[in-house]
């Protein structure tokens, strides 16, 4: 299996003040493979959204390399950080941000009416086939504010699909929802990553991280263990049994 996201020596400053720094990640070598489920784990402040706003390029680290799919990512300036984005990433978050004057269907359109690579009908019939394998073709017309939580968490991973991208980032994805639509959308991203698309995304849930092959678990900017399991099989493995699984190593690492 080939790499696509290779990381080395990856810092982050921040400055406070005057003479005044914050390292928020020190020295971080990282790995993913392509096809891999990965979940960022991890107390608060420990640098988790930072990793994963890093090694998408989202910001800029100050120390480091970071290499997507053989290019390196900080040589790279704005405008073509943004089209690597726009064309080859996905992201989803906790707050969505959509687009409130678009209905659903057109919010999830619009990566694609920007790159222009495909005409709007072809572009609207792949929007409507991930509206149709989320569940939510019924409401591809309503506006945003006519929708759940739940629905939009789903609008938002169409939106971060219709470009077909190699990887998709996830910064708490079902960090705002309850527990049946939380497993309702991890069962969506294990689809997803089954079909061939790399995830990496940051959690606080065990739940949700037992779901991934691959658990890092952050401490004050640094990796400070792994967790590797095999690719989660909704229909033949025992969920709670990862989770006690998962639960255990936290613990027998003093996490």
């Amino acid at each position: 299996m080939s790499n696509i996201i290779e990381v080395s020596g990856m810092g982050k400053k921040v400055e406070l003040g005057k003479n005044i720094e914050l390292q928020i990640l020190k020295d971080i070598d990282l790995v993913i493979e392509k096809g891999e489920f990965i979940s960022v784990m991890g107390p608060s402040g420990s640098g988790k959204s930072t990793l994963l706003y890093n090694v998408s390029g989202m910001d800029r680290m100050t120390s480091g390399t970071v290499t997507f799919k053989g290019q390196s990512l900080s040589t790279l300036d704005e405008e073509e950080l943004a089209k690597i984005r726009l064309n080859q990433m996905g992201f989803i978050f906790q707050d969505i941000n959509l687009l409130k004057n678009l209905s659903v269907i057109d919010n999830v359109m619009f990566p694609a009416l920007v790159l222009n690579k495909e005409d709007k009908h072809t572009i609207q019939l792949k929007a409507k086939r991930l509206l149709e394998m989320t569940g939510i073709q019924k409401i591809a017309d309503n506006q945003i504010t006519q929708a759940s939580g739940g629905q939009l968490q789903r609008v938002g991973i169409c939106r971060a699909l219709i470009n077909n991208p190699d990887i998709l980032f996830g910064d708490e994805p079902t960090g705002s929802l309850d527990s049946k639509s939380t497993e309702e959308i991890m069962t969506i991203l294990a689809e997803i990553n089954k079909n061939g698309t790399t995830i990496m995304l940051v959690t606080h849930d065990a739940k949700v991280a037992a779901r991934t092959e691959k658990v890092l678990f952050m401490v004050d900017g640094e990796i400070v263990a792994q967790k590797k399991m095999k690719k989660y099989d909704a229909l033949h493995d025992n969920i709670k049994e990862r989770e006690e699984s998962l639960m255990k190593w936290l613990v027998e690492n003093g996490i």
